[in-house]
């Protein structure tokens, strides 16, 4: 129990660290001398000295309740009720309040106060768990005095078998500061159980994920992404296939939480890629019920199904950014969702034209899946800024890039169906006569990425479910 303030008097609250209420403590000590005054310290119970009624609020409960933004904070009380109050040092306003013993001699005639500890980054929220109401919808797993935090949400199945971090409330309500989106907001039904996945449910796993609040628009990016009908998102969960949620990230979003699209950018050390594509998988696992073994049923899977985000690299003005390719406006920020099955490494040390790299590149884009399939599947160029350099060079931007690609990767029918050079994988013996694209017109996606040195690119293929391609395709949302 906090001791109850008078119904009637002053109640000022200070902190010693704050120069402004240093300067009011002659003021202070004026005004207990008038009495009745009680002040309330946010940091030190010794502050301010000669001062009868001092009430230490370290734990600042009481700032919290009285909804204190900044010190000195002057209220008067009424017959219980508040009927004025003033922040900072004024003294016309402390004396219209306080009366002639707030008159400051001396002091100059106004000054402006701190801010309150109650307010400070990251304070709000564990005292609003602490001492008011959350807010939150979400049941409340108590967890043992004793027990382990993290070990608890590895035995409830909450974890992709890295340890998460425990969503306590005031995480996510700090995580819910990342979004003006109301908590009770429905994204989307989540597969394979369809189960509604609110804002605030999002918050809880980009918690456990790592993210930062200012990751939230991203990761409802992503989820809204993954949840257009065209990403098929429940077959893919489903699938034997190695493919899993490939998170691209273009425009003014991707620099503004820091993601990394240079060096090692398919890899780990950024934590912006790491957590944002975790988020996705967790939301899977933890709303949707999409467990390993369960619905999700890949025969071997990849390492990209714990997390796979990378962002494109935009800095030259000469290329054209993949979402801005794909239908999103110059300046936007955006998500490309992709089915992908795992990096594949790209060497090429030795083309130095472009008519030569191309070539090059299709020979390995061409062993996506199989080099006897085609349209079964398509995939992601990632092309490194030393291979770029080549295309650009030679004056070749993405669109010519792409075309010269697409009549590369044409081959013979006749080289490709069942049985040709030997090998019984293949295509149906009815293209033999034909020549055969090896993806879709607008199937391979190229996106710049990587550091500055190594002639090396990435390919990552794609979901046999993109043959189909009036019921599945990669899909691109602008970030709201």
């Amino acid at each position: 129990m906090i001791e109850m303030l008078p119904a009637d008097g002053l109640v000022i609250v200070a902190k010693h660290e704050c120069h402004t209420c240093v300067l009011v403590e002659p003021v202070m000590q004026s005004l207990d001398r008038a009495g009745p005054l009680t002040v309330i310290t946010q940091d030190d119970p010794a502050f301010p000295s000669g001062v009868g009624r001092v009430l230490d609020d370290q734990q600042l409960e009481r700032s919290f309740h009285l909804k204190i933004e900044a010190v000195p904070t002057l209220i008067r009380y009424e017959g219980g009720r508040e009927v004025g109050r003033t922040v900072g040092w004024d003294r016309a306003e402390w004396t219209r309040l306080a009366g002639a013993a707030a008159a400051g001699e001396g002091l100059p005639a106004w000054q402006p106060g701190c801010g309150s500890r109650s307010v400070e980054p990251g304070v709000q929220e564990a005292l609003i768990a602490r001492y008011g109401d959350p807010g939150l919808a979400s049941r409340e797993i108590p967890v043992g005095e004793w027990d382990d935090p993290i070990e608890a949400c590895f035995e409830r199945g909450w974890s992709d078998g890295l340890p998460v971090v425990p969503p306590t409330d005031e995480r996510i309500l700090r995580m819910l500061g990342g979004t003006d989106r109301k908590p009770d907001e429905v994204v989307g039904l989540v597969p394979p159980n369809l189960a509604p996945c609110t804002v605030e449910k999002v918050a809880i796993n980009a918690v456990m994920a790592g993210c930062k609040p200012e990751y939230m628009p991203v990761v409802l990016g992503v989820l809204e992404a993954a949840l257009d009908p065209l990403f098929v998102l429940h077959g893919l969960l489903c699938t034997t296939h190695f493919s899993g949620p490939l998170v691209i990230i273009n425009g003014p979003a991707a620099k503004a939480v820091g993601m990394n699209s240079g060096v090692n950018a398919l890899g780990q050390g950024n934590r912006a890629n790491a957590t944002i594509g975790r988020a996705l998988q967790l939301i899977v696992r933890n709303v949707g019920g999409g467990l390993p073994g369960g619905m999700d049923r890949a025969t071997l899977g990849n390492p990209g199904k714990y997390t796979f985000c990378f962002a494109e690299d935009e800095s030259d003005p000469d290329w054209e950014p993949l979402a801005q390719r794909r239908g999103i406006p110059a300046g936007k920020s955006a998500v490309t969702l992709f089915h992908g099955e795992g990096v594949h490494g790209f060497i090429d040390q030795k083309s130095r034209t472009p008519e030569e790299l191309t070539r090059s590149l299709a020979m390995g884009l061409f062993g996506v899946g199989h080099p006897k399939l085609c349209d079964s599947g398509n995939a992601v160029l990632v092309l490194s800024p030393e291979h770029y350099r080549i295309f650009k060079e030679g004056g070749w931007n993405r669109r010519r890039i792409e075309e010269e690609l697409h009549q590369a990767l044409k081959r013979p029918g006749r080289d490709l169906i069942h049985g040709a050079q030997g090998v019984p994988e293949g295509l149906p013996a009815s293209m033999a006569d034909k020549v055969v694209d090896k993806f879709q017109p607008d199937g391979l996606l190229i996106v710049r990425a990587g550091g500055p040195a190594g002639l090396f690119s990435a390919i990552i293929g794609g979901w046999p479910g993109q043959r189909v391609r009036e019921e599945c395709q990669a899909v691109t949302h602008e970030i709201r």
